[in-house]
This record gives C-alpha cells, sequence and structure tokens, in this order.
C-alpha cells in the first residue's frame, strides 16, 4: 500500500513536472552498487540512462542520463532513501571552466626572459636540457628550488605526481622522459594516454606542428587566454584570442605548462596527466571526480589541480577526503578574481582546507598578485604566479601568470616531501608548508612557499647558507636628529641562491633602524645589496621657568599696629639723651617719615582714591613662553590707584589652549594686581594672545605654548646589528654610530 502511494506521488509530480529540453547529467551514490541503480533506472516513472561509474573500483558513485527535470529527478532518489534501493545523494554534473577571472598580464615580461634560450643540463649532472630562463627563473629562486634540492638531496625520485588538466605534450623533450607509463589517461574520449595535442586540428595551424624559432628569428611575445594569460611566440601559439581564431584553443597548453612547473621543482618525480578538461578549457565535474579516484588507485602520491569552481560539490568533498583518507596529498589554485575579504570569497576545491592546499599568488616582491583571490578559508599558503615561464606544446616554452601556475609549486614540494618522509600525507604535508616566509596581507595563509624552510622542518639537515654579509661603512659619526646609512650586502658562494631576509638590531632610544629591501634573493654570482638607514630624534630640554623680571607691589607688608609700634620706637630711642626741644622736633620728623613708608609700601599714590582718570596702563607675562601644562602669571598695571570699589579688569585669551579668569579686580588704591594664565598640552608650538580691558582701554600680551619636552636619542657609541637570515639559518654583520 506505501509503495502504491509512493508511486502516485511519483506521478503526480511529473505530470506538474516541465520536460528538460535535454537529457541532464546526475551524479549518484548509492549503496545498492550498480544493480540498484539499473532497477531503479528500469523503472517507467525515472527513466535514465546508466553512463558509468565515477569512482572506479568502489562502485558506488555513478554518472546518469535523464530527460526529466533534474530537480524531479532528485526528488524521486530522494524519496527512495534508506527505502527501495539505498541512495545517499545525487546531484547535477556541473559544467567548469579553467577560463575566467581578471584575465589580466599586471607585470609584462622581460624581454631577456623570453629570448634566453641557452640550455642548460636539468636536472643537475643529467644529460637531460632545458631553457635557461626556464631551469633559474626567478620565480625558482625566490622559493629555493635548487638549494632545497641540493641540500637535502631530494627531487622527486619515486613520487608520482597526477595533474588534472587540459593533458599533456608527451613529446615534448623536457617532459617526455618523466611522464608515467602510458601517460596517463584521457577522460574525455575515455581512452588512455592524456595527449592534449589530439584536441589539434592540424588545419586550424599555417604550419603543422608548428616551427619553433631562434632567439633571433623570434616575432614578437602573443598573449594567450589561459587563467590569466601565457605568453609565448608567435610561431607557437596555437590560437590567438581574438583575430577570428576560434576560441577552442583557449586553454591548451594549460597542462602542459601546469606539468612543467612540477617538473622543475622535482624533476624526477614521475607525471601522470590526467585529461579532464578540453582545450577551450571546460570539464565536466564527472570527468574531475573519475580523475581523483583514478589516480588515487593508480597510485599517485600527489594531485594537483589548477583550477577552481565556486559551487560546492558533496561528490568533490567525498572523492577528495578519500584521496585523504589513501595518503594521497593535494594542492590546488585559489583562483584568479582578485577577491579578498570581507566577506568570505569560496572556491572549490580551495576550500576544502581539510583534504587541499589551497594556494594563492605572490608577486617576485612577496605581495599578493592583483588577480589573486585571497583570504584563509581558501588559502593556505601563497607561490609565485607572475611570469611563471614552462614548458609548453611543440617542444617550445611560455610565460604564464595565474593561481594554476602557483600550486604546482606547492604540489613539486609535496614530492620533495615525500622523498624525505615517505609516509607523509595531507596532514604532514600541510604542516611542513606552514613554515614560509610570512607576508604582510594576513589573507595570504601561513605565508610565500619556501622549500628549504618546509624540508627543513621534517628533517634535521637545513639548506646550505653559503652566503656572507657585509656592510659598509663600518662606523661613522651623527647628532642626535640625524640619519646615518649604510649599505649591507649579501654574497654568494659556491653558487648559491636563496632568498635572505635583513633584521636590523640594537638601536638606541629614541631612534629606529630600518632595512630597504626587506629581503633580497641572490643568483649564485653577484652580490645584493640593501640600505640600513638609523634614524635619530633631537634632543629637546623643557622650557625653564623663568624669574619675574619684576616684582609686584608689596601690600600690607606692614600692618597699622606695626606702623604705630615703629613709631612709638622711634620716639623713644630718639628722646633718650636729647632735650624736650629737640624730642618735639624728632617725633615731627619721625611721624611725617612713618605716614610717607605706609604710603609707599601700601600703594598709594599722591592722589586719594577716587581722584583723577585711571586707565589700563599695561598687561604684562611672565613667563611668556611655557611647555603646555605649565602655567605663566600675568599682571595688570593701572596708570594710577584704583578707586573706591576697585577696579575689574576684564581679561580673555585667543585660543583654548589658554585659560584665564574672566576678570581681575585691583584693590582701592592700588595700581596692579595679578592673575594665571593655565594651559594644556599641545602637540606644536601655539601662540596665543592673553587680552585685559578697563575703561575704554585694552592691552595685549603675548605667550608661546610648547610641546612636552622629548629626552631624544642619548648621546653615546651604539653597535647596530644586521641580520641576514635565510630557512632559519642567520649570517650577522655589526655597524658602529657614535652620536652625539
Amino acid at each position: 500500500m506505501k509503495r502504491r502511494m509512493w508511486l502516485a506521488g511519483v506521478l503526480l509530480a511529473l505530470l506538474w513536472a516541465t520536460p528538460a529540453k535535454a537529457d541532464t547529467g546526475v551524479i549518484i551514490r548509492t549503496t545498492g552498487g550498480l544493480s540498484a541503480l539499473q532497477l531503479f533506472c528500469s523503472l517507467p516513472l525515472s527513466p535514465c540512462t546508466i553512463i558509468g561509474a565515477l569512482d572506479g573500483t568502489l562502485g558506488q558513485v555513478f554518472l546518469v542520463t535523464t530527460p526529466l527535470d533534474p530537480t524531479v529527478f532528485i526528488g524521486l532518489l530522494g524519496g527512495t532513501v534508506g527505502g527501495l534501493t539505498g541512495f545517499v545523494d545525487a546531484e547535477v554534473n556541473q559544467l567548469l571552466s579553467l577560463i575566467g577571472g581578471l584575465n589580466v598580464v599586471p607585470t609584462p615580461i622581460s624581454p631577456t626572459l623570453m629570448q634566453d634560450r641557452s640550455s642548460t643540463a636539468y636536472p643537475a649532472g643529467s644529460t637531460s636540457t632545458a631553457w635557461n630562463s626556464y631551469v633559474n627563473q626567478p620565480a625558482a629562486s625566490i622559493v629555493e628550488i635548487q638549494n632545497a634540492q641540493q641540500s637535502f638531496n631530494v627531487t622527486g625520485t619515486g613520487v608520482v605526481v597526477a595533474d588534472i588538466d587540459t593533458g599533456v605534450d608527451p613529446t615534448h623533450p623536457v617532459l617526455q622522459p618523466v611522464l608515467v607509463p602510458g601517460d596517463g589517461y584521457d577522460f574525455t574520449r575515455n581512452q588512455p594516454g592524456g595527449s592534449e595535442l589530439n584536441d589539434v586540428n592540424p588545419t586550424d595551424f599555417p604550419t603543422y606542428p608548428p616551427q619553433t624559432c631562434t632567439s633571433s628569428s623570434c616575432p614578437s611575445a602573443a598573449q594567450v587566454n589561459q587563467s590569466t594569460a601565457a605568453v609565448l611566440d608567435q610561431s607557437t601559439a596555437a590560437v590567438l584570442d581574438g583575430n577570428g581564431t576560434p576560441k577552442k584553443y583557449a586553454a591548451f597548453g594549460h597542462g602542459t605548462m601546469v606539468m612543467g612547473i612540477i617538473h622543475l621543482v622535482a624533476p624526477t618525480a614521475q607525471l601522470m596527466p590526467l585529461k579532464a578538461f578540453h582545450s577551450d578549457g571546460t570539464a565536466s565535474l564527472s570527468d574531475i571526480l573519475r580523475a581523483i579516484y583514478y589516480g588515487v588507485q593508480n597510485n599517485a602520491n600527489v594531485i594537483n589541480m589548477s583550477f577552481d569552481m565556486q559551487t560546492s560539490s558533496t561528490e568533490l568533498q567525498k572523492a577528495l577526503d578519500y584521496a585523504n583518507q589513501q595518503g594521497v596529498i593535494c594542492a590546488a589554485s585559489a583562483g584568479n578574481d582578485g577577491k579578498a575579504p570581507p566577506p568570505p570569497f569560496l572556491v572549490y576545491p580551495a576550500a576544502l582546507q581539510n583534504d587541499v592546499m589551497g594556494v594563492a599568488s605572490t608577486t617576485d616582491q612577496d605581495t599578493r598578485s592583483q588577480f589573486s583571490n585571497s583570504g584563509t578559508t581558501i588559502v593556505w599558503v601563497a607561490a609565485p604566479g607572475e611570469s611563471i615561464v614552462s614548458t609548453y606544446p611543440f617542444a617550445t616554452y611560455a610565460a604564464g601568470w595565474g593561481t594554476s601556475f602557483s600550486a604546482p609549486f606547492v604540489s613539486g614540494g609535496a614530492a620533495l616531501l615525500r622523498n624525505l618522509q615517505t609516509g607523509i600525507a595531507q596532514s604532514g604535508a600541510k604542516t611542513a608548508t606552514a613554515h614560509a616566509v610570512p607576508l604582510a596581507d594576513p589573507n595570504m595563509g601561513n605565508g610565500r612557499l619556501d622549500l628549504c624552510m618546509a624540508l627543513g622542518s621534517v628533517t634535521t639537515p637545513s639548506c646550505s647558507q653559503d652566503y656572507s654579509v657585509s656592510a659598509t661603512p663600518s662606523t661613522t659619526t651623527i647628532t642626535a636628529g640625524q640619519q646615518a646609512s649604510f649599505t649591507v650586502s649579501a654574497a654568494p658562494l659556491n653558487g648559491s641562491k636563496q632568498t635572505v631576509t635583513w633584521e636590523c638590531m640594537g638601536a638606541p632610544q629614541a631612534a629606529t633602524c630600518t632595512v630597504s629591501p626587506s629581503s633580497v634573493t641572490l643568483n649564485g654570482s653577484s652580490q645584493a645589496t640593501a640600505t640600513v638607514t638609523l634614524t635619530t630624534t633631537a634632543r629637546t630640554a623643557a622650557t625653564p621657568r623663568l624669574l619675574p623680571r619684576y616684582v609686584p607691589p608689596m601690600r600690607l607688608w606692614v600692618t597699622p599696629v606695626t606702623w604705630f609700634a615703629l613709631t612709638v620706637i622711634v620716639l623713644i630711642v630718639g628722646s633718650f639723651g636729647r632735650v624736650p626741644r629737640q624730642r618735639a622736633g624728632l617725633a615731627a620728623v619721625t611721624g611725617l617719615l612713618t605716614v610717607s613708608l605706609c604710603a609707599y609700601s601700601c600703594g598709594y599714590t599722591n592722589n586719594p582714591p577716587g581722584s583723577g582718570s585711571v586707565t589700563l596702563s599695561t598687561l604684562a607675562l611672565n613667563p611668556t613662553s611655557v611647555n603646555g601644562g605649565s602655567s605663566s602669571t600675568g599682571t595688570v598695571t593701572l596708570s594710577g590707584a584704583a578707586p573706591s570699589g576697585g577696579a575689574v579688569v576684564n581679561l580673555s585669551s585667543s585660543a583654548p589652549a589658554a585659560t584665564v579668569p574672566s576678570s581681575v579686580t585691583v584693590i582701592a588704591g592700588y595700581t596692579s594686581e595679578t592673575f594665571t594664565v593655565n594651559t594644556t598640552t599641545v602637540t606644536a608650538s601655539t601662540p596665543v594672545t592673553i587680552t585685559a580691558s578697563y575703561a575704554g582701554v585694552s592691552k595685549t600680551a603675548s605667550l608661546t605654548i610648547m610641546p612636552p619636552a622629548t629626552a631624544g636619542t642619548p648621546a653615546g657609541s651604539y653597535t647596530l646589528t644586521v641580520t641576514g637570515t635565510s630557512s632559519g639559518v642567520s649570517r650577522s654583520t655589526t655597524v658602529q654610530v657614535v652620536v652625539n
């Protein structure tokens, strides 16, 4: 009865469903295996055609096509979960594309880089040769490829690295010797051999195969859209975007370039091309899944995925979970949309961080490439991704830009890690590559890949540090407030190539020491220099409080009682030994003197209070310059004695940095009065005008408020230590600075 009701519901759903215009691919996982799926597809209400298994020998994941609307079809499967056929999940087969993102070349390639076609042995000591511009390109030195290979004696021997991509040119002389037997697999054609030359129609080329050229005969470079781009010789460009040529070759050569970078890092590792993408850059999710399971089940130790998609997939995650469980290390590009947090920008498989190391792109100056996505949700580590010279079909080379060309540096590094620890898996590789060069951008994961640091984290030896450091001049004398500059040099020994990061220590108080550039890359023959700058701070002292230039008149320093007492004393003393007439004269003189002294000391003038017209005479400040937070004393002086009731003098300040009372009162009979000017802390010298007004007359005085005093750089002799560090090993030099 329940089954009949379920079938009736299915029939009703089909009646309401809009018929699909074409058969749709659906990826199905079932615990019942192929037989359960065959039973389901045979039902009249759920017509579907089984294309095949996607998970190799496991027999649980299948691709089917159906004429039904995919939503309806997946709904039918969902109705049977845990029931008739044991289906676990289902999703529509997505279409992916390598072509996308910003598609820009932000840093034009150096003309000399692509023109350097001289041959050099690679790997070192072998009979195989490659372009010198490929073997010794800047990116190789930045991540320390040759230094790591030589120091740890690893080149990837015995490790199989698979690349899910457009395939490879199996005839390329650099890659041919290291391809796995059978040259991988072509999932776009369901046949052995992952050759991307099978996508080529010879009639699309003026001559086929295209002829290579010498450095003197090559025309100008051409640009091919390869997520983001590849620059190569016109004579080897399969198709140029525009110019009326077909777009079917938009991603041609992508796989050959990616494999060339893996080979550059791990030259003796075996390469397994897994062709899931067409030459136009498109691929189906089902072929990506097939490639992952094929690689794991055919002894791949590392899988590189230089592609991304912005829609999540349950089956992609389960496939990579399976790879992780089998000990396979996976790396994927972070994408070229130029997106950075916030908000988080997710691309897959890079966002599946339990199973994959997402790789962003950096410039040769260790900054984020403008096209690179970033954010710790998708980036585990970064690697160079601009002007990367690599192998290209028809026995030639091209230069690429994009995170597609950053990821294989990490995949190749994983092959070297497996040489040191054969059992290392995803978690161990992630921990090792997290030992990276820190970057200023916090959204670039653990930093920029450094193979010496990564390999050195899993074994006792470290990369050879065959370089020396020195500084000139070795000593100098300056005055506090001046700068001293030195040139620090790192000189390679025995042809060593590595990146040296500078640090300056020992700067005195109130001084800074910087090194520019902060790191240099040795080329094996020439010394690399940087400038060390010590910047000191001038010593300034606080402005002293000056003594008053005058003392305000003393008021009532002698009381009337005191004057009376003094007068009595003078009379008594003066009367001794004198005749009465002399005593009377002395008393008169003493009285007159007493009155005069009292009038003078008490501030009285010859005029009685309130007589005549009294105005404001002067306004004075002492001191006239103070440090912010200190105070100054102001004095107002009248032209005569203040009238009865006193003289109220109004006060004001031109700036809030100095405050005064609204008024000050000169006591009746007196000619002056003082007040306090309070100040606040300032950051620069601040002039303030104080104004006093009385009886229609105004007077002003200027006050300068200074910023707080600084101690500056103390005098003395100081030793600066400049340290160059590469892969955890440091070399130092010193310079002597005398500060006066």
